[in-house]
């Protein structure tokens, strides 16, 4: 004698089946920015220092690999730095703090000084804080300005593109030490 399901077997066999055949499984679709809960997009420019510092009893930047020539490269190819650096106000590294840049910069070219940048401005004051800005691009350091782009962000940046500026505000050559001066253009919601 064959054995017969309990109601509620039934029923809830019924309610799976319903559930499968009502949920979405589609990989894409497209979307409105309001639906996000996007507004109009805005162009912000915001103006700030980066103190990359190498030497010191509290380095903000750390050689984490080298080139096994690393003493013989006129280009110092291959050496990967590892940063934390503050970002402030203005150039004096007592000024106040608006945020970190965290990330690395190698040393990219076999014959110049060319940094490939990838990192984050995490902002940490004000109505940006909680909010970052992602760097991807290379840096020819002998120039007086720099331009890099801006390729994503997230917080009140999501979304974000745009460019960075900079130009070395101060070096010292015998430790290393850097002062940046960082202009960023970048479009957002």
């Amino acid at each position: 004698m064959a054995q017969s399901l309990p109601k509620y077997t039934t029923f809830i066999l019924f309610l799976f089946s319903f559930l499968l055949k009502t949920q979405s499984h589609k990989y894409s679709e497209k979307l409105s920015p309001k639906s996000l809960g996007f507004k109009t997009e805005k162009l912000t420019h915001l103006h700030f220092y980066l103190h990359d510092i190498i030497g010191g009893d509290h380095p903000t930047a750390v050689l984490v690999a080298q080139p096994p020539k690393f003493n013989t490269s006129n280009s110092v190819f291959g050496a990967t730095f590892v940063i934390d650096d503050p970002l402030t106000m203005g150039p004096d590294q007592s000024s106040k703090i608006v945020g970190r840049a965290q990330g690395m910069y190698t040393f990219a070219s076999l014959n110049e000084f060319r940094l490939l940048m990838v990192m984050d401005f995490v902002f940490v004051k004000g109505k940006y804080n909680g909010s970052t800005l992602s760097i991807i691009g290379l840096n020819y350091v002998p120039s007086p300005v720099r331009e890099m782009p801006i390729v994503s962000g997230s917080g009140i940046f999501r979304f974000a593109r745009g460019y960075a500026l900079a130009n070395t505000h101060f070096i010292n050559m015998t430790s290393g030490n850097a002062v940046v001066e960082y202009n960023v253009f970048v479009l957002h919601y």
